[in-house]
């Protein structure tokens, strides 16, 4: 482009000449972008004038007014003369301070040579074509969307957005995932080019600018490649320029935007100071050291842990890049039927509104009669067969372009009748002939033979059955090939017509059998050559018609959403078609025509079958194999054979420019008509152009050049006519885009970069009336300055889609109205799916496509513009020119706009991203609209049309499955979607001052519900008599000694170990022995259980209640993995103060193996005590504590957010605690009860070690690591041991029904019986997860289990079991009481996110199905209050649950000893109501609801409801979001997301997926996630990080850890496949 400087300059021939092998041999890529560059200014150099300074204009425009008097009016822009605005710019920025002497210069070339009339106009010289050639931006981009006007207005664009600095993080890859090696990456960036945001800050007083910008380069390049070197991806830290990553300047880039004035812009970071840019620092100073990365050394976790990591610079740019000022917030909003409220797109006061009065609907001209017409298409060729047999009908071509074989008129009616008597007489039998005259036959040829398909054509029209031409099936799944056979099912088609060659290619099975495609019918197969026909009797002869309204043919149409229509054309239509195209076009007899075009179906067919038969014309036909392997041959076919027309694309027109050398051979004055197939596509203007400037020296005409509108329901629409006034230039408008979103006709303002440049398709056809009506709601005329929907009135037409009479009435039968609601005519109009307008002199305008059309935020948008513009960002470094596709898909109530594009398999990683960051913002200077997501595919995957094309609709269904595999995504949701719904304003809250009337807040019941009152329950229970355990112990050994308390399965599920209450009391007395002699340990010190799951840990616990120590149960490391859970351990010990630690022999050897050496020092252990071998004696005295409140033991935990927490139990509460567990559950000595459970916090360990000695029954002890090897163990024992009651935990029960979802039958066979189960309890301190308990009662049904048995429980860390839920199923029980079954609720997900509690039905849209926690235990009373205000909250509110109850535990045990935490969490009092209760706060929020079911004693039943951990809810847009409800639905959002978490970091969404499926999946996730996360709830995701499965960390409760996994990413720990930035 940087050529147009040439045209002011005198240069001499031999230099013009090479500079014109110079743009061949970069064109045809023998020299690079760089090398042509420079050899160019080598060359032209020392003709260069020196131009005093120039005032930095970098454009002038020059129009041609239009003249008013002429019948058609111009509106031409001319071409603008620049230096490459690029370059221009570049230096203009990087030289701020610089003289005139060294400022860039411009050239400007006036439009003059439009505007001299036409004789004093310089023909078109070779030179001077060569000059046009080599502007023409070395034929690169796909010229049908190519303008040179529009190319220097996305240059320009991008220009300015340069000056803003956009700095878009890029995604990090594994190196699996990156073709390239990673060096690649680090090339060097182009010195020459300017890179694209260095010379915007960095001054330079003085040397040449270039240098200067080489210097910095290079020194940020080596610090990137430093940086990059040590981490695991391809590119640490890149701003938006190609490797430019100037780490330093990440955080601040985005703040400011035109930096006009040089001085130093603020710094936005607040992290600090030091890196603000000092814009007029001297050059010496850019041998500083390399920066750190974006200031990661500065950066903390939300925790305050400080984190150095590349991860967390990238988000800080991406905050940094978010705070950008958006596009302003749209005002009103509707109502989602809730209160939360979606903006809705309010009308711009400024926007264009259409002024002109209403058009007038435009009669073309009169359809002439001409006598010697023919009565039908059948009649004129039978009279041609029978009078003119040898003229030539139509030639086809080989490959090599050499005719292939000539087709006479004779030929074709002598064959034509031959295959018309055997599709009536020889398919079927006599009596049942397989087709009738009105059948429909599929036409199957491939598109190399016209012949062949052209005597089937007719073949057809004389036996007068229905022809439905369609593409040759290539493989069982073609794109878009199954809905072909829907639209042959729904035609009823039966019988195939193909010829050999075809029939021959088509796929086979075994036999030899051509395979039913899929969702084709079933077809017979009907090969057409003469050889295999037999001949016509002599008296038999097709029935030759007028043509009348039964169906001619078919034609197939595929819809934007992919599916295909069949367009039914009568022969009355068909032949009135071929009489206005002959009068339009001026055809006569034995006229050459050249069709490059599919002769199948649209104009192809109507010109090169239909209408040259009826005129006996000459159809060279040339197949679209031909021109991939030789472009030109149409051109040296119009030479040869001196055609007066052809039919092609433009395309076409491209390709031969492209392919076109100096060939002296060619003429094209025979042509009269070159009929530009697609000329309605605006973009097609700039083939049209500049294959009439190379040709125009060739003998090519301007006035040849006809561009035609068609669509498949109005056939042709309106067609330019030859003129032989070449004084009369056609039509032209350079509309405004802006005014074109809004439906607006406007002319466009000199400034604007964003126009549109249309050409006329010429008038209406004769015969037809044409308007223009509003393209949605009722078809209303158009103002005169309005687009809308081209419709049409002829008989030559199509009359209705096949079948489908709801949609013809919509398209085939409209009746346009005038704003006063009177129809203009009584006969209907048909919609052409056009878009434009009917412009000056009666001249059509098409400015787009119906199908093309996205409607975004109320503003229209053209899928073909926006691919304009994003080939304009010159894209042939990156991507395929022809393949990109643009649709829009529905996200959160409107339309979001996604491009795909194939990527050249040379591109590097930064390249590409380079590219899609200016794709976005030359998308957004020229269209006002933001991409939502830009991908980029590998070579050749996107689906294609048959004739290579891309195939749109298939593509977006890839895309919306998650099937495309992209190589690159970009989504920018933040700068798109403008209608979020507003923050919430959080109200104050119900203060004191509300009125408060008995249990009553503001008009609601105060949430508060409590268990059955202890002190109220008769139960003859021995064991309350002692206060504590270890002498319920002494008196269980004594009263009943062999009684068995604890049975220990292994992996077999045979019984590896039991106690009775003596033989635990024994051991126990040992332990207690052991400690005091060999530990020496006082009463009160506090001793470490490292125990597996078993028997020791239950004799060492009460070892220690015997000794007087307070015992801490401790989860031993694993042996294949000491270096991650040994310093867990580690930590346990050392915050308990354990002043020593007991273990077995084995783990004793573990503690001091080298391995754990390496992970922490070993020589700090406290004393370690192996109780496998103990001493023989017993205690002189048992210990017993004075004092109920004193410790009994300590519960470590560590929490879903990661914190490590120990409670303090008292004797008394754990002796409460028993007590009221063996009410709720009805234990007794006679009972059993399975337990599976980690045997260290929580209730788990309760259940493991304290309620058999308690209440006497038998606890069947079955380890959970066991079920990794046997899944089924846990299962199989509670059938073998007929037990009534157990507890599992939910990773158990996650382990069953995927180790055994398939093993149902042969279970059942074993024996395996769960019809005795009455409670199955699943111990979780969380939100009940509801699917996973369903579907493991239903996986489980068939083997008995009651579908009411499973239920769960609630604890914490202030109350180990606030609910835990009894066997309810009264009739399988013998005694007892029953309590209600578990209810589910369903609530409105957005109310919640208010904190506030809405039921509504099942399955209504935003419903949360929530469970009940559980049966509150007796002894517990639960009250709901305000995290914030600590006031009671009514019934409807989700708050924070309080529990108040003589097992709350006394408070936590920490070294550090913080006491205000420890105060508000434990001893809590409401601000007020009821101010004198203390109460606990449990971290969790939750809501009570009073249900309808009664207990047993006949009160009604409160239902408990957990809705998530406090800590865990994310604060975003002002309302609370619990990370389970957003991970359910990006869970369902893919097939492959195994397991996600997420959580928030700088106040964006990060979301962490586990991918099980091929790494080439990870990249489809992106687009998914984000879509579903806005939909469901109206969050934009930040970052998408996809992992492999098993890295989202899980404790021992299985739950997530989505902390520890913060802390992961942040650290850059987790190996990710990929993470996307989100912009």
């Amino acid at each position: 482009m940087a050529d147009r400087s040439l045209e002011g300059l005198s240069l001499p021939l031999e230099v013009r000449a090479r500079l014109a092998e110079l743009e061949l041999e970069l064109s045809e890529g023998d020299i690079t972008q760089k090398g042509y560059e420079k050899k160019r200014s080598k060359l032209i150099g020392a003709y260069l004038p020196q131009p005093p300074a120039a005032n930095g204009a970098a454009a002038v425009r020059c129009r041609l007014q239009h003249s008013e008097g002429a019948a058609r009016r111009t509106l031409r822009t001319s071409n603008i003369g620049v230096c490459d605005i690029r370059e221009a710019a570049a230096r203009e920025r990087s030289a701020p301070h610089s003289t005139a002497a060294n400022r860039p210069l411009f050239y400007f070339r006036f439009g003059v040579d439009q505007a001299l009339p036409q004789e004093r106009r310089t023909p078109v010289t070779p030179s001077s074509s060569s000059r046009y050639h080599r502007r023409r931006s070395s034929g690169s981009r796909d010229e049908r969307y190519r303008s040179d006007v529009h190319t220097e207005a996305v240059q320009a664009a991008l220009a300015k957005h340069k000056e803003r600095k956009m700095a878009v993080p890029m995604p990090s890859k594994r190196r699996s995932l990156v073709v390239q090696t990673s060096m690649d990456a680090y090339t060097p960036p182009d010195t020459s080019s300017g890179s694209e945001d260095e010379g915007s800050i960095q001054g330079d007083s003085q040397g040449t600018p270039t240098s200067s910008q080489g210097s910095i380069n290079m020194e940020h390049w080596i610090s990137q490649a430093i940086h990059g070197s040590t981490t695991s991806t391809t590119s640490s830290s890149s701003t938006q320029s190609g490797g430019s990553g100037a780490a330093h300047r990440l955080a601040d880039v985005m703040a400011q935007t035109h930096i006009e004035n040089h001085s130093a812009p603020p710094d936005v970071t607040t992290y600090t100071s030091e890196h603000s840019i000092q814009v007029e620092r001297p050059q010496g100073s850019t041998s500083r050291a390399a920066p750190k990365y974006g200031n990661a050394e500065l950066m903390e976790t939300g925790d305050g842990v400080p984190v150095s990591s590349r991860v967390s610079a990238k988000i800080q740019q991406l905050v940094n890049t978010l705070k950008r000022p958006k596009r302003p917030p749209l005002r009103e909003f509707f109502v989602d039927d809730f209160e939360e409220l979606l903006e809705v797109q309010q009308p711009d006061p400024n926007q264009p509104k259409p002024e002109g009065a209403q058009m007038l609907a435009m009669r073309g001209e009169q359809l002439g009669v001409v006598t010697n017409w023919p009565p039908s298409l059948e009649a004129a060729l039978q009279r041609w067969g029978t009078i003119s047999p040898k003229a030539p009908c139509l030639t086809t071509m080989d490959t090599n372009g050499k005719p292939l074989y000539i087709l006479t008129y004779g030929k074709l009616w002598t064959r034509s009748m031959k295959v018309a008597y055997n599709i009536l007489h020889k398919l079927g039998t006599k009596q049942e002939p397989m087709v009738r005259p009105g059948d429909r036959v599929a036409l199957v040829f491939p598109n190399n033979d016209p012949a062949a398909f052209m005597v089937a054509f007719y073949g057809c029209l004389l036996a007068e059955v229905v022809p439905v031409p369609i593409e040759v099936p290539l493989t069982r799944k073609d794109a878009g090939s199954q809905q072909i056979g829907f639209l042959l099912g729904s035609c009823g088609v039966t019988v195939a017509l193909t010829s050999d060659a075809c029939h021959k290619g088509l796929p086979k099975s075994p036999t030899g059998e051509i395979p039913q495609f899929k969702g084709w019918p079933k077809l017979l197969w009907f090969v057409t050559e003469s050889k295999h026909l037999s001949k016509p009797p002599r008296d038999w002869f097709p029935h030759i018609k007028d043509a009348n309204n039964d169906t001619a043919y078919i034609e197939y149409k595929t819809c934007k959403d992919g599916s295909v229509l069949g367009v039914t054309v009568t022969r009355i239509a068909l032949l009135t078609h071929c009489q206005a195209l002959t009068q339009a076009c001026g055809y006569t007899e034995a006229e050459t025509i050249v069709n490059v075009l599919d002769f199948k179906k649209d104009v192809g067919l109507w010109h090169g079958i239909l209408t040259s038969v009826m005129n006996m014309m000459h159809v060279i036909s040339i197949p679209y194999s031909l021109m991939k392997v030789n472009p030109l041959s149409w051109i040296q076919k119009v030479c040869q054979y001196k055609a007066k027309v052809a039919c092609v694309k433009s395309r076409d027109m491209h390709w031969a420019l492209v392919a076109h050398r100096d060939q002296r051979d060619i003429n094209l004055s025979s042509l009269r008509m070159l009929i530009v197939a697609d000329g309605a596509n605006p973009w097609s203007i700039s083939s049209c152009d500049a294959f009439l400037n190379v040709f125009q020296s060739k003998g090519l005409r301007q006035e040849v050049i006809c561009p035609c509108a068609s669509s498949p329901e109005a056939l042709t629409v309106a067609i330019r006519r030859p003129t032989d006034d070449s004084n009369q230039p056609p039509g032209r408008g350079v509309l405004s885009m802006h005014g074109l979103t809004y439906g607006v006709i406007r002319v466009d303002s000199e400034e604007k970069l964003s126009v549109l440049t249309v050409q006329d398709v010429g008038l209406v056809m004769p015969g037809a009336i044409m308007c223009a009506v509003k393209p949605d709601g009722v078809p209303q005329l158009c103002r005169t300055d309005e687009v809308g929907e081209l419709c049409v009135c002829a008989i030559a037409t199509g009359t209705s889609y096949y079948g489908l009479s709801g949609m013809t009435k919509n398209t085939f039968e409209v009746f346009p109205m005038t704003s006063s609601g009177a129809p203009i005519s009584e006969y209907p109009f048909i919609r052409t799916g056009l878009l434009g307008f009917i412009g000056p002199g009666g001249l059509v305008f098409v400015v787009g496509k119906m199908d093309g059309l996205m409607v975004v935020s109320g503003r229209r948008h053209n899928a073909d513009d926006i691919v304009a513009t994003a080939l304009a960002v010159e894209p042939m470094k990156f991507v395929y020119r022809g393949r990109i596709a643009v649709f829009s898909v529905s996200v959160l109530h409107d339309e979001r706009i996604v491009i795909v594009a194939e990527q050249r398999p040379d591109s590097t990683e930064e390249d590409s991203f380079q590219w899609m960051s200016r794709v976005l913002q030359a998308i957004d200077s020229i269209h006002q609209v933001g991409v939502y997501c830009l991908a980029l595919v590998p070579a050749n995957t996107l689906p294609k049309t048959p004739l290579g094309g891309i195939h749109l609709s298939e593509t977006k269904q890839l895309f919306l499955e998650g099937a495309l595999h992209p190589c690159n995504v970009l989504m920018c949701p933040h700068t798109c979607v403008t209608n979020l719904p507003k923050p919430r304003q959080k109200q104050p809250e119900i203060g004191p001052a509300s009125v408060m009337v008995g249990n009553l807040v503001s008009g609601k019941r105060i949430a508060q519900a409590s268990g059955r009152d202890l002190g109220q329950i008769e139960d003859n229970d021995q064991a309350r008599k002692f206060l504590f355990l270890s002498e319920v112990l002494q008196w269980r050994a004594q009263t009943t000694p062999d009684h068995v308390l604890y049975t220990l399965l292994n992996c077999r599920g045979t019984i590896a170990n039991s106690l009775t209450c003596v033989q635990l009391h024994k051991r126990a007395e040992k332990i207690a022995v052991m400690l005091m002699e060999r530990g020496h340990l006082q009463d009160g010190d506090h001793v470490a259980l490292v125990y597996p799951p078993g028997i020791d840990l239950i004799a060492a616990f009460y070892g220690c209640l015997y000794a007087g120590c307070v015992p801490i149960t401790v989860r031993p490391p694993h042996p294949q993995n000491i270096a991650t859970t040994l310093p867990t351990v580690k930590m346990i010990v050392e915050v308990s103060r354990s002043a020593c630690l007991m273990t077995t022999q084995l783990i004793c050897k573990l503690l001091r193996s080298r391995e754990a050496a390496a992970a922490v020092d070993v020589r700090t252990w406290p004393p370690i005590l192996d109780t496998d071998d103990l001493p023989k004696k017993r205690p002189p005295q048992i210990y017993k504590p004075s004092n109920p409140d004193m410790l009994a033991y300590l519960d470590f935990s560590v929490s879903t957010t990661g914190m490590l927490a120990g409670v303090k139990m008292s004797h008394s509460a754990t002796s409460a605690f028993c007590r009221s567990i063996k009410l709720q559950c009805e234990l007794y000595p006679s009972r059993e009860v399975a337990i599976c459970l980690d045997p260290y916090c929580g209730l788990g360990f309760v259940l493991w070690c304290l309620c058999s000695v308690y209440s006497g029954h038998q606890s069947i002890l079955i380890p959970p690591s066991e079920l990794e090897t046997t899944p089924a163990l846990w299962l199989l024992a509670v059938s073998q041991y007929k037990v009534r009651d157990t507890f599992c935990s939910y990773s158990v029960m996650e382990l069953c029904t995927k180790g055994l979802g398939s093993q149902t039958e042969s279970l059942k066979a074993r024996g395996l019986d769960l019809s005795r189960v009455r409670t199955c309890v699943v111990v979780a301190e969380e939100r009940p997860r509801i699917a996973l308990t369903q579907s493991f009662s239903k996986l489980f049904k068939d083997l008995g289990l009651h579908p009411r048995a499973v239920s769960t429980s609630f604890g914490c860390r202030v109350n180990l079991a606030i609910c835990l839920q009894p066997h309810r199923l009264g009739k399988l029980a013998e005694q007892g009481t029953s309590g209600p079954d578990p209810t589910t609720v369903y609530v409105d997900m957005r109310a919640l996110r208010h904190d506030r509690v809405r039921l509504v039905e099942r399955g209504s849209p935003h419903s949360l199905p929530l469970m009940e926690s559980g049966k509150i235990l007796p002894g517990v009373r639960i009250i709901i209050a305000n995290p914030e205000t600590k006031g009671p909250l009514g019934d409807s509110h989700l708050g924070e649950i309080w529990v108040h109850s003589a097992h709350n535990a006394s408070g936590y045990f920490t070294i550090y000893g913080d006491e205000s935490l420890q105060s508000d969490h434990f001893n809590s009092r409401l601000s007020f109501g009821d101010t004198q209760t203390i109460w606990a706060r449990t971290g969790y929020l939750g809501f009570l609801r009073r249900t309808e079911l009664t207990d047993a004693n006949g009160e009604r039943h409160d239902a408990l409801y957990v809705v998530g951990a406090l800590d865990e809810a994310m604060e975003l847009r002002g309302m609370r979001y619990h990370p389970i409800d957003i991970e359910t639905s990006v869970i369902r959002a893919h097939k492959s997301i195994t397991e996600c978490a997420v959580f928030t970091w700088t106040n964006l969404l990060v979301v962490v997926v586990e991918l099980d499926g091929s790494e080439q999946e990870a990249l489809d996730l992106v687009p998914l996630v984000t879509n579903v996360v806005l939909e469901e709830h109206y969050l934009i995701v930040g970052v998408v990080v996809v992992v492999d499965v098993g890295v989202i960390p899980i404790n021992s409760r299985g739950e997530k850890q989505r902390m520890h996994l913060r802390d992961g990413f942040l650290a850059d720990q987790l190996d990710p496949i990929y993470v996307a930035y989100n912009m």
